[in-house]
């Protein structure tokens, strides 16, 4: 046993040399986390700035003025015109000189004042539904602000004026930030994971040492687990550096344990190096090993939930996404970092990643004893 354990770090070494002694190899293990999660976090964010917006004021009082004033001078919308009239939203909607029109009915103040809802209007247009819902919610919540402060100014209860429910929790202010950077501890860790492990053996090929490790006393699952190890120690490495970005650069507070987090980030990647370890079995070379990663990482991203809801896929697709490892594993990072979730609440994804990993290690040792032989 101890002669094993000492083969399988001896391994495990020569194969974190074989990453870390090439430049290229850790450049591509330490910038592109980092490089990645700045980019995702700035550039993919459905946030709104600036949005153009029009006013239709039906009512020209000082109550309808004042709420016009309060969502200019939110930041988030420009006003590029006020309306005499309703057939002018169309055209402004259809020319796409603005997303946004707001329309303020009639008798808007004396509703407030007499103590009943008073109605507002909100046309967006639908062609950019992230805009467009975003935009609505973000009225929505000036609207609710202004008509409570209105009442209280004015003496009146504090009810609502305006017939909106709106509440965000763990992410108060609505930054998809707060979504997307937790989500890339999972994504961008599977990717370099399973990329490193599926190249693990084709480079042994390449290079011509694969025949050398045959005739060395390790044994197959020696092999397995001495190319599984590094890889997985890299994934927590990038982990790491990604939730350092989230936490120093862009202020995300971090709810949940870290135990936790990395206890589920090891099961995640165990399923994920089961997957790259039967890449790298079938691959002769790095080329193929690359190429079929590619092909398994593209779909397993896309049905991931990370940018599309799995319950507004196709039911089919729905269960196909039960065979997703990197599901489970942005389902438990957000759960962890913004909910502070236990393990009692997670006991469903890890168990699912159990599964996958009971399923995908055997095969690939299978696959490996049989190209070894």
């Amino acid at each position: 046993m101890i002669d094993t354990i000492l083969r399988i770090l001896a391994l495990v070494r020569k194969e974190l040399l074989a990453i870390l002694k090439d430049p290229r190899s850790r450049v591509t293990v330490l910038l592109p986390p980092i490089l990645q999660c700045l980019l995702f976090g700035y550039a993919a964010s459905f946030d709104i700035n600036n949005v153009a917006y029009v006013v239709l004021d039906r009512d020209h009082s000082g109550a309808s003025r004042a709420l016009v004033a309060a969502i200019d001078g939110n930041g988030a919308f420009e006003r590029v015109a006020t309306l005499n009239n309703a057939a002018e939203i169309a055209e402004r909607i259809m020319e796409k000189s603005a997303t946004v029109a707001i329309v303020i009915e009639r008798d808007f103040e004396r509703q407030l004042m007499a103590g009943k809802t008073a109605r507002i209007q909100v046309i967006s247009d639908g062609r950019n539904t992230n805009t467009a819902g975003t935009a609505q919610g973000y009225i929505s919540a000036i609207a609710a602000a202004y008509a409570k402060k209105w009442r209280v100014d004015h003496g009146y209860p504090a009810t609502p004026g305006i017939e909106i429910v709106t509440r965000a929790w763990h992410n108060p202010n609505l930054e998809t930030r707060w979504n997307m950077i937790p989500s890339l501890i999972g994504t961008i860790t599977m990717m370099m994971t399973l990329i490193l492990t599926a190249m693990s053996v084709a480079r042994e090929r390449e290079a011509g040492t694969f025949e050398q490790l045959l005739v060395t006393p390790y044994r197959p699952f020696e092999i397995m687990i001495g190319k599984a190890l590094p890889s997985m120690l890299v994934g927590l490495i990038q982990a790491s550096s990604i939730l350092l970005v989230a936490q120093l650069w862009f202020r995300i507070p971090f709810a949940g344990s870290y135990l936790i987090l990395y206890s589920c980030l090891i099961l995640f990647l165990a399923a994920s190096v089961g997957i790259g370890l039967f890449i790298s079995s079938i691959a002769r070379n790095m080329q193929q090993a690359v190429i079929g990663s590619l092909i398994v990482i593209m779909p397993f991203m896309l049905m991931s939930g990370l940018t599309t809801p799995i319950m507004n896929m196709p039911i089919g697709l729905q269960y196909f996404t039960a065979l997703n490892p990197l599901r489970y594993a942005i389902s438990m990072t957000r759960q962890i970092y913004l909910e502070a979730a236990g393990i009692s609440q997670l006991l469903p994804e890890m168990l699912a990643l159990m599964a996958i990993a009971a399923v995908t290690l055997p095969i690939a040792a299978w696959m490996f004893r049989n190209r070894l032989a």
